[in-house]
């Protein structure tokens, strides 16, 4: 132990020693720097090097003299003031400032600069003081004061106000505060300026005027209007377009609107404007929702004034007389606007079709119009008398140039040149010519429907050519003119105005001239026809309704052949022009023949034979068009001869008239009843097939077809998907059953000497035909079975 405690003596004097002694080895600062920089590298020392390169400082002393720097100066510093300051790199003082702002919510940073809150009370200090003196402050003015941003001053004195600022922000405008002193005085001015106001006035112009806070002032006129303390409205909003308009301005204007409609039963738009509504439709309709109004394009008018228009129109066409609507129209309306209001009161009483307008605000009914015509009767009776004695020539060559009566007065030189007459009349009236009277007066044109679908142009081109034909016959037999029809008015209706005569006149003379080209035709013949004369209209009339039957059911053959190929329509279109336009051919040149009493060498039915032989005596005006007509039929087009037809029937002076859907419906039924009669009588397989497809083809196309036997298979090949499929294999079963028949029937007589094969062939064709037999009534029920349904539907 003693040892132990011995050694221990020694090496505490031996430590001793070696802490008195003086230190033998120095490092250099070269050594130093390094180690330093060895020791931050490996991150054991966190130390920041200073920009002059002298010192050594740790981020915790960054912090402590950026703190101790923002004190010193005022709660707000700049981050690179900072930098100068401490002497180390922006980065550290940035990254330090970010910490400092981030730990303690009483210092911000903001647009690089640090300030904490004792900073921001003595602002809002200042900013009271402000206040207090001028009544309000505007964030852009402080923002321009303190270089702070707009965004942050807003939030920041939000958050004093009430406690360190003394007023009150605007609630529509954060950007400016007020005290309440101020507010109360602006509304206090606000208040008496818009009690005053007795006019719709512009807000803009008042705040112009009297240096007003524009948001302020909206703020507290809304509140005021909504309290009802300022009685009166705001129109446009917070706009530039924004008026005030007091309430007993509103309330005066809105008295002369009910008072104006009430005392004259309509309001003008345009007075309504200058009243300074601008939207007068709108305000009119929301005025008045519960009354009924008729809206015009510039006013519009009131129940009670339609009444009275109605009133009248009923009136006037009840007692067949006219009235005048003008003095009860508002003077103000435009003629557009009575137009409508005439239509509309016209279309209410359902007077359309018994009255119409003239003059403009005139509703005629048509009674009083039909009675005006009668009183022309007797001038008509006069006048047609003294032109039938004065000019009967004239009157004759109009129509009657091919009556045997008139043919023996003429000469054929005369009558040659009355035919070019009438051909140069028919071209300069757009192919039609009209005669003025005679024993059979006809007209000799197509006459052109009007369908519906067509075209205006079309309607243009027919009223053109009607008013160059009307004209043509005025000129021919004039009845009256225009100031004629007036001046006869004038003594016979009274209390007419002269506007109103005029367009009655107008509206007359066209009617008056038909029936005077009638009254002359009347008188003319009763003048120069006999007992035959009269047999011989009746007879061409006749004539010419079969002819005009036969021309509409060509053209409705020529519409069911187009539904099939091109060489089925080929022989569909001969096998027509061989049978009914051969027809009717026939009956033209019979006709022209037996008026020309030319007579035939041949005797019977008229073949192309004699009938070339027939045209060949005709005149050449007359042969031409029928020649034309002759040899179409040889051709293969159908249309061809109905152009040749309505031409050839022109100048045989026969009127076709087109067909139209009563018409051609009538023709569908007709052929289709004269169908199944002749099926219900035959028992023939082949006639049964032929009738059956033809039905069932017009069944389920509603066309009419006139084809061959020959052409069956592509008929029975269109119905395919138009009939149940059972009863089309039932169809071409039969079908096939009679080709069979047929074939065997040709075969069997070609082969009727030979014996072997004989009795087979024979038992073939038994089997064949009861088979058909069979099935005849089945094939014939698929037709009446739809007639039975058609009926019981109906």
């Amino acid at each position: 132990m003693a040892a132990d405690w011995e050694e221990i003596r020694r090496l505490a004097a031996d430590f001793q020693r070696a802490q008195f002694a003086d230190t033998v080895q120095r490092l250099s600062e070269r050594n130093c720097i390094e180690i330093v920089a060895k020791l931050v590298e490996e991150k054991k020392l966190d130390v920041v090097h200073t920009l002059d390169g002298k010192e050594y400082i740790t981020p915790s002393q960054i912090t402590r003299e950026i703190r101790d720097e923002l004190y010193i100066h005022g709660g707000r510093v700049n981050i690179v003031d900072l930098q100068k300051i401490i002497n180390v790199d922006l980065v550290h003082v940035e990254k330090r400032a970010n910490e400092i702002a981030k730990s303690d919510r009483n210092i911000q940073l903001v647009l690089g600069q640090l300030i904490d809150e004792n900073y921001l009370n003595r602002l809002a200090e200042e900013v009271n003081d402000k206040l207090q003196e001028a009544g309000q402050v505007t964030i852009p003015e402080l923002c321009k004061n303190y270089d702070l941003p707009g965004d942050f001053l807003t939030e920041e004195l939000s958050m004093r106000l009430g406690k360190i600022i003394q007023g009150q922000m605007d609630q529509y405008n954060r950007g400016v505060i007020f005290t309440e002193a101020f507010v109360l005085r602006h509304k206090a001015r606000i208040r008496g300026l818009f009690s005053a106001v007795t006019r719709p006035t512009p807000v803009n112009t008042l705040i112009g005027v009297h240096g007003f806070q524009e948001h302020l002032l909206y703020s507290v006129l809304e509140e005021l209007v909504n309290s009802g303390r300022v009685k009166g409205t705001v129109v446009g909003g917070r706009q530039d377009k924004a008026v005030y308009i007091p309430d007993i301005y509103s309330k005066t204007q809105s008295n002369w609107v009910d008072s104006f409609l009430k005392q004259n039963g309509y309001l003008e738009f345009e007075a309504l404007t200058r009243l300074g509504i601008p939207d007068p439709i709108n305000y009119i309709k929301k005025r008045f929702k519960s009354s009924k109004l008729l809206f015009l394009k510039s006013a519009c008018v009131g129940q009670a004034l339609v009444d009275q228009l109605e009133a009248s129109v009923e009136e006037a066409v009840s007692s067949a007389t006219w009235t005048d609507l003008q003095p009860i129209l508002p003077s103000s309306l435009s003629n557009d606007d009575v137009g409508i209001l005439i239509s509309q009161v016209m279309r209410t009483t359902n007077v359309q079709s018994s009255a119409r307008v003239l003059s403009g605000s005139v509703v005629v009914s048509e009674k009083f119009i039909s009675n005006c015509v009668t009183l022309f009767d007797e001038a008509m009776q006069h006048k047609a008398q003294k032109e039938v004695k004065s000019n009967p020539v004239f009157l004759i060559t109009e129509e009657d140039l091919r009556q045997p009566s008139v043919l023996a007065n003429n000469t054929a030189t005369s009558k040659k040149d009355k035919r070019d007459d009438r051909k140069k009349k028919a071209a300069e009236g757009g192919g039609s010519v009209k005669g003025g009277g005679g024993g059979n007066a006809r007209e000799i044109r197509i006459r052109k429907t009007k369908k519906k679908g067509m075209r205006k142009d079309d309607d243009s081109d027919d009223e053109a050519g009607a008013t160059t034909q009307n004209a043509s016959r005025q000129a021919e037999i004039p009845f009256m003119s225009v100031d004629e029809i007036v001046g006869f008015l004038e003594e016979k209706v009274c209390d007419c105005s002269e506007d109103m005569l005029l367009d009655l006149a107008e509206h007359l003379l066209r009617p008056l001239a038909k029936t005077y080209q009638e009254v002359v035709r009347t008188t003319f013949l009763s003048s120069s026809s006999s007992g035959s004369g009269g047999n011989r209209k009746k007879n061409v009339k006749d004539l010419q309704e079969e002819v005009t039957n036969l021309y509409n059911n060509i053209k409705l053959f020529d519409k069911g052949t187009k539904i099939f190929s091109d060489d089925t329509q080929v022989n569909i279109a001969k096998h027509v022009l061989k049978t009914v336009c051969s027809d009717v051919t026939n009956i033209l040149v019979n006709f022209v023949a037996s008026d020309g009493m030319i007579t035939s060498d041949g005797s019977g039915a008229i073949t192309n034979e004699v009938r070339s032989k027939i045209l060949g005596k005709m005149p050449n005006e007359t042969k031409a068009p029928l020649m034309k007509l002759h040899n179409s039929l040889n051709g293969k087009s159908i249309e061809d001869f109905i152009t040749n037809l309505e031409a050839t029937s022109e100048e045989c002076g026969f009127m076709l008239k087109r067909g139209d859907k009563k018409r051609e419906r009538q023709a569908l039924f007709q052929h289709r009843q004269a169908l199944l009669e002749q099926l219900k009588l035959t028992e023939d397989p082949a006639l049964v097939l032929h009738l059956t497809s033809v039905l069932l083809f017009q069944a389920t196309t509603h066309c009419m077809l006139h084809a061959p036997g020959r052409c069956v298979p592509q008929i029975i090949g269109t119905l395919v998907g138009k009939i149940p499929e059972d009863q089309h294999k039932l169809l071409s079963r039969y079908q096939a059953l009679v080709v069979r028949e047929l074939v065997g029937q040709s075969q069997s007589q070609g082969k009727k000497q030979e014996q072997e094969g004989g009795d087979g062939s024979v038992d073939d064709a038994e089997a064949i035909h009861k088979e058909l037999l069979s099935l005849t009534a089945e094939v014939k029920d698929l037709v009446f079975s739809q007639k039975k349904n058609s009926v019981t539907e109906e």
